[in-house]
């Protein structure tokens, strides 16, 4: 069978070589294509390349070794790729972008977490603490809750977020009940 004055096979092949190197590109360069994806939010060019080098390559592969008709190949290669395609997206790609939201946290999921002081925090002032997590480290603008000075280095533990600024008081294990007390 000829498509376009060419054989079969050739058209298989050629959509099957640009899907690929389309799909390398988005790769590379899939940032600036995500704002089309919500635009429209049924077009996703990763599924669309996928299901194209899906059809494709079964399409070169059954006209190269088997004698059936192409429309037959053609219905055959294009179920089996809405199959392969739709498991990409089910068990790859939504695990994937649900995965990259949950190593975000909160400001409330910061509350009694022991952090160490990077920038000393002044009497009035702000300075820093480090907050180590099994994800990475985070780092936060810090006051002192009863407005004392607490030197870098210092282990302290977060008492309260408000827009951002972690407030905290010095842990000490021995003397921590006392401090909760006074708060």
């Amino acid at each position: 069978m000829e498509l376009f004055g060419y054989p079969i096979q050739t058209v298989y092949l050629t959509v099957l070589i640009i899907s690929g190197i389309l799909i390398l590109l988005f790769f590379f360069f899939g940032d600036f294509l995500e704002g089309i994806g919500e635009a429209v939010p049924f077009f996703n060019p990763a599924l669309i390349l996928a299901f194209l080098i899906f059809l494709s390559a079964s399409g070169y592969i059954l006209e190269s070794f088997t004698s059936m008709k192409s429309l037959w190949i053609l219905l055959i290669s294009g179920v089996g790729s809405f199959i392969l395609t739709t498991m990409l997206n089910v068990f790859i790609l939504v695990p994937l972008s649900s995965a990259e939201e949950s190593l975000a946290y909160t400001d409330e999921s910061l509350k009694a977490r022991i952090a160490t002081t990077i920038v000393p925090i002044p009497k009035d002032g702000y300075g820093e603490v480090l907050i180590e997590n099994a994800s990475g480290r985070i780092a936060k603008s810090a006051v002192s809750f009863h407005g004392q000075e607490i030197g870098e280095g210092t282990k302290v533990l977060v008492v309260e977020v408000k827009q951002g600024v972690l407030y905290v008081i010095p842990y000490d294990e021995a003397s921590i009940y006392k401090d909760y007390q006074k708060i």
